[in-house]
């Protein structure tokens, strides 16, 4: 994409981004995301993604409606741009979200965009039940 142009091919060590995929996703442009990370990342090097996990088996029209990912189409991609999944955590989980939100993702913390409706149940749910995956660039 026009935006990820380090200037500095296969000198990087680490690349982390936040709550990013799923406008990635969204935008059509995670698979060339993806692999200009891998272009500036060096052999070895540490691709980390957090963002906020779709049910199993969820439909890509969905997740583009909701903003959540499947972990399944992450790794996927991830793997066809050039990276292997290294290790997982579950440090940003949360059980209470049931993903299945009138505004998705954004029905939550911080962004209760259904403004006072359902604000008290949205917040005592908290954010995003997330996935947060470490891959290396092969």
């Amino acid at each position: 994409p026009r935006f990820v142009d380090s200037g500095m091919p296969t000198q990087v060590d680490a690349v982390l981004t936040f709550r990013n995929v799923h406008n990635w996703v969204t935008d059509g442009h995670l698979d060339d995301t993806l692999k200009a990370f891998a272009s500036v990342l060096k052999p070895g090097g540490v691709l980390g993604v957090v963002d906020h996990r779709a049910p199993a088996g969820a439909s890509l029209d969905w997740m583009i409606r909701s903003g959540y990912v499947s972990e399944a189409l992450m790794e996927d991609r991830a793997r066809a741009a050039g990276f292997r999944l290294d290790a997982r955590s579950d440090i940003n989980a949360n059980p209470n979200d049931t993903r299945y939100h009138v505004n998705g993702v954004w029905s939550l913390p911080p962004s209760f965009r259904g403004g006072a409706v359902d604000r008290e149940k949205f917040a005592a749910i908290g954010e995003s039940d997330r996935f947060t995956h470490r891959y290396v660039r092969v």
